[in-house]
């Protein structure tokens, strides 16, 4: 069984909790709790692995992923 390693971002808000895979796209998922969301992105991204495996499509993965945080001033 081969392993990916792959990012992904969790973001909370009043509704939930929001999870996307950068490496991935179109890859994300929500839920109402942190340990959902981990769950159904999990779920997620071997959906979308074995996807891509099946379609003979490349695996893409980063080297390097870098998140910040950002304040502007308008």
């Amino acid at each position: 069984m081969k392993k990916y390693r792959v990012s992904v971002v969790i973001e909370k808000d009043e509704n939930g909790y929001f999870a996307f895979c950068p490496e991935l796209q179109g890859c994300y998922t929500q839920g109402g709790s942190y340990e959902e969301v981990i769950k159904n992105i999990k779920d997620a991204i071997c959906l979308h692995i074995k996807d891509r495996l099946e379609k003979q499509e490349e695996i893409p993965s980063f080297h390097h992923i870098s998140l910040t945080m950002l304040e502007v001033s308008l």
